[in-house]
């Protein structure tokens, strides 16, 4: 038996750097003395949301890894708890720029960085302007509490990208999220497909699921919360309202979820011979192409 528990953080956060700190270090304290071993805090928790619009001032923001300010205070937390933190954080190295995701043990050590793979384009989220797509692949990260999976909000969507990670061997898979409104379209409600998105993962590569986001207005978008943890059958077992601060908490028997999963057989009966058309832009054969899609 190897149980775990892992807690979502879910916060309204201000512009400023210092205030927003503090209060996910409350609420990762938290969450740490309700048992929690690896706690997920929102995608780009230090200031507002600033990708609602194409600003140049906002690369500003942005800090290297070696001698981040915010990175060295939640290693030192992860230490002194001694439970597992994936930070987001805007990543600036040379002239290039990443949102990406760096994860500490339980011991403080750095496990190394995720850098966000796919960037998403649209009104209110134009992160294209900010971030290079992450060149680092999909990563999981060996921790003391397990094998864990990371990618970032846009992430969640591919199915692809969840099941890389767990072909890799990631025993449970996290998204630090930003999500909200849409400038564009303000009838829409994206909160049920959001989560079922991910539920899917959970259950066609039957691993927990743990995803955090922010809530609040911040200019013209509402970001709606509704963070949650769900089990391998989908079933979310814990979920925080649209508008409250808080932590979801789920506890999981990895070692008895690795027998769940070779008993569904889903990673026995895949047929990699006949994914050619995915490692395509558009599923379609090209002439002299190794490439080729499955017969009717």
């Amino acid at each position: 038996m190897r149980e775990v528990t892992f807690a979502a953080l879910q916060l309204a956060l201000t512009d400023d750097v210092a205030t927003n700190c503090d209060r996910v270090e409350a609420l990762v304290r938290d969450a740490a003395a309700r048992g929690a071993q690896v706690v997920l805090p929102p995608e780009l928790f230090e200031g507002h949301y600033f990708c609602r619009e194409e600003t140049p001032e906002n690369f500003a923001r942005a800090r290297p890894v070696e001698g981040h300010p915010t990175l060295a205070r939640f290693a030192a937390l992860a230490a002194e708890l001694q439970i597992v933190i994936p930070v987001s954080f805007f990543e600036a190295t040379g002239p290039a720029h990443y949102n990406s995701v760096a994860v500490f043990d339980a011991d403080g050590a750095a496990l190394g960085v995720y850098r966000k793979s796919h960037i998403p384009d649209g009104p209110g989220y134009e992160e294209k302007f900010y971030f290079r797509p992450g060149d680092t692949g999909f990563r999981v990260f060996d921790t003391r509490f397990g094998r864990l999976g990371v990618g970032i909000c846009w992430d969640q969507w591919y199915p692809e990208a969840a099941r890389a990670m767990t072909l890799m061997g990631a025993e449970a898979l996290l998204y630090p999220t930003a999500i909200g409104s849409e400038p564009a379209e303000p009838e829409a409600d994206n909160v049920d497909p959001w989560q079922r998105a991910m539920v899917g993962h959970a259950v066609c590569n039957v691993v927990p699921v743990i995803a955090a986001n922010r809530h609040g207005a911040e200019a013209d978008m509402v970001f709606f919360g509704r963070s949650f943890v769900a089990d391998v059958r989908g079933d979310k077992v814990a979920e925080l309202a649209t508008d409250v601060d808080g932590v979801a908490l789920g506890t999981f028997d990895l070692d008895a979820l690795r027998l769940v999963r070779a008993n569904w057989g889903f990673f026995r009966d895949r047929r990699p011979d006949l994914y050619g058309p995915l490692l395509t832009a558009d599923g379609q054969t090209r002439m002299g192409s190794s490439v080729m899609s499955p017969r009717p």
